[in-house]
This record gives C-alpha cells, structure tokens and sequence, in this order.
C-alpha cells in the first residue's frame, strides 16, 4: 500500500484469517484444536482483538500453509493504517479548528463566490495561507489585528465598514495581481500614458478592457474585483513585485467616477508609491477623506489636474450659465469627455442634481 494512501478503515488480518477459514468450511473451534490455541484466544484475534505475532503466524503457515511473512506484514501494515488513521483524524480535527479562527478573519462566503475555494478544507486552509502570504493560522490573525486599526478605517463615521471584506478584497486583489505580467514600470512615461488614457475616456468604447491594456503596456498592473458586502472601496493602490498595481470594485457605471478614481491612484503610485513601496492606499467612497487627509488631497488634485488642466478649467469656470451645449462644445475642443467636465462641475459646486443629457454611462 503506498504511504500516501491511507484507507478510511484499518483491516486485521484476523478478518483475513476468519474468511479463509470460512472459505475452507474449517470451524473456528477445530482450527483452534488443530493448532494448540485456546478457542477464545483464536476468536479475539478473528473478532481484531489481539494481534497476530510472529509465533502465531508460523502454526498458521503450518495449518494453512500461507506464508508466515503474510500473516506479520498483514500485521505490520494494519498497525501503520491504524496509526495514519489517527493522525489524520488529528489533523482534521485540527483542521476544523483552524476553520473555525478563519471564518472570523477571512471572508470566506466571497472569496467561495469568486472561485478561489472549493469544498476541500485542507486546499482552502493552503489556498487562504497564500493569499494572505501567511505561513500559519496565527500570522493571519496579528497581521489583522494590525491592520484593523490602520487610519483608513477612520475616514468616516457615516460609511458602514466591515474590516474583515476590506482587509480580504485588498489580500485577494494583491494575490491577483502578482499572476499578472505587465511591462517595465518606468514613471518618465507618464505624460504618454495621460494621453492615451485621455483617448480612451474620450471615445468611452471597451474603457476597462482597454485602460487595462494601456496600463499593462505602461507597467501598472489593474484588478477589477467585485464589491464585497460592506466594503466601500473605491480604489486600492500597492506596490506588488516590481510593479506598481491599482484594484478597482466593479460598482463604477459612471465614466467620470471611473477616470477619476483611475487618475486618483496614479496619483498615489507617481507622488507617493513611487518614492515608498511599502505603503498602501486604500480609497473609500467618503468624500471626508479628501478634504481631511493630505496625502488623499494630493491624489485628488493630481487627478483633477490630470483630466482638466488649470487653465482648461479657468476657461471653463469663466463661462456663466453653463449648459449641455457649453459642455459639449468644450469636450470637442479639447477631447475631454463631456460626463468628465459635467462631474468636475459638480463636485466644485457641491451639486450632484444638476439637470443634463450628457450620456455618463461608462461604456
């Protein structure tokens, strides 16, 4: 029997021993007579009660003439399964503990959504230990401790968090994007990725799929994962390998919200990541962390600036009464997508009521 396999039930070679006695037509108490054994002796090793010695397996041999190396390495290898047996119940028991502490650090319902587990809770246990790039249970359990006191998580009192989503989305989406291969990263190609991104907002066809790709071809992984329950997140923006990465949930429907939160981490990977690689940025959907927080200011800056420059905006900000057909006429002046220049308005004015036509489906 090889090692690796372990049989659900451990098998006595005294069972052996009673079907070949049956098979013969021998009668147990005859037998015993036939080999000098006390009948009660000889129905506690039939029943797998007492075990077969080498003493034992020698009158067999010499009553049913079977080897007696049969008889001890039946013996042998019974007391090997019934040893692996018990392990291995060990190990399952032990499993199911350590199942138990996942559940309550792991969301576990949505990463069995997502594909990433099975039904299999040895594959499931080795599947969250990589994820989490965690070599035991209890390095999952301190690294959240750590983490569900990090400052994101005070953005807003308003939003309802549940530290456990967030801290797996960002695990999930970091083991996601270290399976991708993208190019070099170089940051003096920034002004050549802007353009292209630019395009790409512009025309509004296939956007994902193809900031994707231009990203890739620029050295910037991007994950669209979908939005677990109670995980308010916008974007999420760390360094993986020699790449800089951005994740995105997949609530965006809105080509404005898409192309600022894209530009609102690269804000994070061009003036922060690129200078520590260590750091992190999770970007909730609170807009308190804005206006509260310096690091997220910069990032929304340099996304405002990035898909309206200053002076665009100047010439914008100097029209009075802005319609649709300003908008309109603006965006073809300058290939800025029309919903672009509609939801900057809106922010600055703090109104997201305004009346429009403009098409801000994300397409």
């Amino acid at each position: 029997m090889s090692q690796n396999i372990i049989p659900h039930k451990a098998i006595h070679p005294g069972m052996v021993l009673r079907d070949e006695l049956a098979e013969r037509g021998i009668k147990q108490r005859d037998f015993a007579f036939e080999i000098s054994m006390k009948p009660t002796m000889l129905n506690e090793i039939l029943k797998g009660k007492r075990s077969i010695t080498a003493d034992i397996s020698i009158l067999l041999e010499k009553a049913l003439d079977i080897p007696a190396d049969f008889w001890m390495n039946y013996q042998t290898q019974y007391e090997i399964d019934l040893a692996r047996i018990k392990e291995r119940n060990i190990i399952k028991a032990q499993n199911h503990e350590y199942w138990k502490i996942i559940k309550q650090y792991v969301p576990v319902k949505f990463y069995r959504k997502e594909g990433v587990l099975s039904d299999d809770i040895v594959k499931d246990i080795d599947n969250i230990k990589q994820i989490y790039r965690a070599n035991s249970i209890d390095d999952i359990v301190n690294d959240f401790a750590k983490y569900k006191s990090a400052a994101f998580f005070r953005k807003s009192e308003k939003l309802q968090i549940n530290k456990v989503n967030v801290y797996g989305w960002t695990k999930l989406a970091s083991w996601q994007a270290e399976k991708e291969n993208v190019s070099d990263f170089n940051p003096k190609n920034f002004l050549q990725l802007k353009d292209e991104l630019h395009n790409i907002f512009y025309e509004n066809i296939n956007v994902r799929s193809k900031t994707k790709n231009v990203l890739a071809k620029h050295g910037i992984k991007l994950i669209f994962l979908k939005k677990f329950e109670k995980t308010p997140i916008d974007g999420y923006s760390f360094w993986t390998s020699s790449n800089p990465a951005i994740a995105l949930t997949l609530r965006h429907k809105r080509i404005d919200n898409f192309a600022f939160t894209i530009f609102h981490e690269l804000g994070h990977i061009f003036k922060h990541l690129n200078k520590d690689k260590t750091i992190e940025f999770i970007d909730l959907e609170s807009k308190v962390a804005s206006k509260t927080i310096n690091i997220e200011k910069e990032a929304d800056e340099f996304a405002q600036t990035n898909l309206i420059s200053q002076s665009q905006w100047n010439e914008l900000d100097s029209l009075t009464n802005l319609d649709d057909q300003q908008i309109i006429s603006f965006s073809k002046k300058y290939s800025i997508n029309p919903a672009i220049i509609l939801g900057r308005i809106c922010w600055e004015k703090d109104n997201y009521a305004i009346k429009t036509t403009i098409d801000k489906h994300l397409n």
